[in-house]
C-alpha cells in the first residue's frame, strides 16, 4: 500500500473562483482515532519547494495526539530537532458535525502563530484537506493526506499546487508508527 499512488481528488471551484470542499459520505467525528496515542516518525522533507529539488532531508520525530471536546476534536505535539536547535508543532483538528468537514490547524515554534486551516475529509481510510494560502509570495492550494490504510504505520503527507490543482509538488511525507 504505497501513499505515492494515490490520486488527489479534483479540485472544484464555484463561480468566484473560491475552492469548493464537501464532505465524503461516510466523514466522521472518529476518522482520527488510529493516531492517538504517541507515535514515532521518520520525516523526509524537500529542501526547496517550487524549485525542481530533488533533494530531501530526513529526521526523526515524536507526536503524541488525543481528543478534546468531547470527541468532535483532537491535538497533537509534534517534537523534532532542526539544525541542533528545538522544534515544537502543535495540529489542532475540529469536526463540524454539520457540515461533516474536519478543519486542521498548525502552529509552531518559528511562527507562534496558528496557520490556516486545511478543510476536508476521510474517505475509506484515506483523508484529503485542502487550502487557500500564500507561500514566498505566490497564491498556491495545500493539500494534506492521511493514509490510514495501515492504521498502525499512517502515513501524513503535504504538497502544493501553483497551477489551481493541474500539477502538485509533494514536498512532506512522514511515516509514523505506534512508539512502543
Amino acid at each position: 500500500m504505497k501513499s505515492d499512488s494515490l490520486e488527489i481528488p479534483k479540485i472544484q471551484f464555484d463561480e468566484n473562483g473560491a475552492l469548493l470542499i464537501v464532505a465524503s459520505e461516510t466523514s466522521s467525528k472518529d476518522d482520527f482515532d488510529f493516531f492517538q496515542g504517541k507515535s514515532v516518525i521518520k520525516n523526509k522533507k524537500l529542501k526547496q519547494r517550487f524549485a525542481n529539488c530533488t533533494e530531501w532531508i530526513e529526521f526523526p520525530s515524536t507526536q503524541e495526539m488525543y481528543k478534546i471536546l468531547n470527541g468532535i476534536g483532537n491535538i497533537d505535539n509534534f517534537l523534532a530537532t532542526f539544525d541542533g536547535e528545538p522544534f515544537e508543532g502543535m495540529t489542532v483538528r475540529l469536526f463540524n458535525p454539520k457540515t461533516k468537514l474536519w478543519s486542521i490547524y498548525w502552529a509552531d515554534s518559528t511562527t507562534g502563530t496558528l496557520d490556516k486551516p486545511v478543510v476536508g475529509s476521510f474517505e475509506n481510510k484515506v483523508g484529503h484537506f485542502f487550502s487557500e494560502d500564500i507561500f514566498e509570495g505566490k497564491n498556491i492550494l495545500q493539500v494534506f493526506r492521511w493514509d490510514a490504510r495501515d492504521e498502525n504505520n499512517p502515513v501524513w503527507s503535504q504538497a502544493m499546487s501553483d497551477d489551481k490543482g493541474k500539477t502538485w509538488e509533494w514536498n512532506w511525507y512522514m511515516y509514523m508508527s505506534k512508539a512502543k
